[in-house]
């Protein structure tokens, strides 16, 4: 029968070429996909990967699809890196919606924001998924409790919590009763940095978030110090690298650039605080970061590989007549795709007796 056996040297080269590798097998099952159901796999995957970016206004929609997945996965890899598994990235993300919503809403009278005014919203967005990653860092640090399950249940709280202010203390008095917040005015909204199109700044604050924690990671002692508990935490704590610290450093990082994220998406392109602030980037971000190879700057080409499933789902909805859940399929199909490249990668099949 066949068995995995382990690789004395893996690759170096075919480990980073795995990604690309995985994105190709994508490509192959969704054209089988596509095919199953009666559809042309050629025009199918036009449809999906090339329609998209065909010309600017569609490369600016990736651009904003990318902004939040590419923010939330660099705190997300420095976050794993530190073997601190955060899964609630989500429930951050809606937090600093929220932080940032509320600190807009009560401040906004139609005659002021500016830039400060919207970095400030930023900052309360950033303070509120740094807050509510704390909950998860406080309960690991004090009772042992596990991160993944404290964040993930934390995700279902916060939307939660959204969903009772937009139907109640932040509902628009003039909206007619549906559950959401008054419209920003414009003096509170991200500016616009591709003339004609919807992109706006939340795209150069999301590389700016890649390059800095790059910086962070290659660069700072902290980061080493980081890396160092995440891969051999007996060499750490013997060097006297505080594991509390990388706990509360990478959870609040990670957070913080989650409730960003979410404020970056209130002010932007919906402009008002929605039960749906989010259709699942925090989870999307998991995939984005491990295809990113946990590296900053790996991060960028899998966000961009993340946003466009998001928007050759939509338009798969809308010209082929797919359902919804095409997009998540998509990605699915994609992390399964990672793992067995990387198995592969790291071992060989051999057939034995």
């Amino acid at each position: 029968m066949l068995r995995l056996e382990r690789r004395a040297q893996p690759s170096r080269m075919m480990a980073w070429c795995s990604p690309l590798l995985a994105v190709a097998l994508t490509a192959i099952l969704g054209a089988l996909l596509f095919m199953a159901v009666g559809k042309d796999p050629a025009a199918s995957l036009r449809v999906f990967f090339f329609e998209p970016v065909k010309d600017l206004q569609g490369w600016a929609e990736v651009g904003i699809k990318m902004a939040p997945l590419l923010t939330i996965a660099v705190g997300l890899s420095i976050c794993f890196r530190a073997n601190i598994f955060n899964i609630g990235a989500e429930g951050q993300l809606v937090l600093g919606a929220i932080a940032a919503g509320a600190l807009v809403l009560y401040l906004d009278d139609d005659g002021n924001g500016g830039a400060w005014m919207i970095a400030l919203a930023l900052l309360a967005g950033a303070a509120g998924g740094m807050g509510w990653a704390a909950i998860t860092a406080l309960l690991r640090d004090r009772f042992n409790a596990n991160e993944i399950l404290v964040s993930l249940m934390l995700v279902y709280v916060a939307e939660l919590l959204l969903s009772y202010l937009v139907h109640g203390a932040l509902m628009d008095p003039d909206g007619f009763g549906f559950p959401q917040s008054r419209l920003f005015s414009d003096g509170w909204l991200l500016p616009i940095v591709l003339p004609g199109t919807r992109l706006h700044i939340g795209i150069l604050l999301a590389l700016l978030a890649a390059v800095l924690g790059w910086l962070y990671l290659s660069r700072s002692f902290s980061g080493f110090k980081l890396q160092v508990g995440g891969i051999a935490p007996m060499a750490a704590r013997y060097a006297g690298f505080s594991s509390r610290g990388s706990l509360w450093i990478s959870l609040l990082v990670s957070g913080g650039l989650a409730g960003l994220a979410g404020a970056a998406e209130a002010m932007g392109p919906i402009g008002q605080l929605t039960p749906s602030i989010s259709p699942g980037y925090g989870f999307a971000a998991i995939i984005v970061a491990f295809v990113g190879r946990l590296h900053p700057l790996g991060v960028i080409f899998s966000s961009f590989i993340m946003a466009l499933f998001y928007i050759g789902g939509e338009l798969s909805q809308s010209r082929l007549g797919m359902p919804s859940a095409i997009t998540g399929i998509f990605q699915g199909i994609l992390l399964f795709a990672l793992l067995v490249c990387d198995t592969l990668i790291h071992n060989r099949l051999r057939w034995k007796r």
